[in-house]
């Protein structure tokens, strides 16, 4: 599928994973429309051929309003690219007691309701396009992380949802394969966003350490590039691609 010529939904597009690939569908020709929170938005750089869109992720009436506003643009919505996330850590039992339900139900919500709010509702957009030569009329791609595998000491909402984002993507793959929809997830290992900004070069390090090779954190601009491939390579559907190096986590 081409990616110049099309509108494009990009959630969390204001920076990190969401923003890097926002970016990169636009300099390719798409027309995107990137949502995140009031905040991130605020602080995002302007970039030719991107609209940012104020929007919760977990909220309907708000991404139904950006899907309208992305698939009334003057070229078909195909896209949608889920990168809205949040990871706190919380050990289940900790010398404060008990993990925090309501932090449970917050990371659940954000990273895996909302994925699947979005990706039901611009996919209920998407099928409304006329199809290619092909038959297909769009892609979703989902972020899940390696946590959904291996989730470490005070992961347990952070994999949870992560998990159920991995869990989501075949069936989804197959539930809208007869509207021409393809749905991947790619499931990175430890990137180079905004997320790790506060920690110390030293802590950077030791976890590039655990990387097989190469030894170094991945970087926003990878993802994007995996991301875009998917997209135009028609074939990948209902699959999890690792983007990691070939880590894999230890307990902590």
């Amino acid at each position: 599928m081409r990616i110049s010529e099309i509108a494009a939904i990009v959630t969390g597009g204001a920076s990190g994973l969401g923003g890097a690939t926002a970016q990169a569908l636009a300099k390719n020709g798409a027309r995107v429309f990137a949502l995140d929170l009031p905040a991130a938005v605020e602080q995002a750089p302007p970039v030719s051929g991107l609209s940012y869109v104020p929007a919760d992720v977990t909220d309907s009436a708000q991404v139904s309003a950006a899907v309208d506003t992305a698939a009334g643009a003057d070229v078909p919505l195909r896209v949608a690219v889920n990168c809205a996330g949040i990871g706190p850590s919380a050990r289940i039992l900790s010398r404060k007691g008990p993990h925090d339900l309501d932090l449970f139900r917050k990371v659940v919500e954000i990273n895996l309701i909302g994925t699947f709010n979005v990706l039901t509702l611009a996919a209920a957009a998407i099928a409304q396009t006329p199809p290619d030569d092909g038959g297909q009329r769009g892609v979703v791609i989902n972020t899940a992380s390696i946590a959904g595998y291996e989730g470490q000491i005070g992961q347990a909402a952070y994999a949870a949802s992560k998990g159920g984002v991995i869990g989501l993507n075949l069936p989804a793959a197959r539930d809208l394969a007869s509207s021409g929809i393809r749905v991947m997830t790619i499931a990175p290992g430890i990137v180079d966003t905004p997320m790790l900004a506060t920690v110390s070069e030293e802590f950077r390090e030791k976890l590039a350490e655990g990387v097989t090779f190469p030894k170094r954190l991945g970087r926003p601009e990878e993802f994007a590039s995996l991301a875009l491939s998917i997209i135009a390579h028609d074939y990948l559907n209902g699959e999890v691609i690792r983007l990691d190096g070939a880590l894999r986590m230890a307990p902590r």
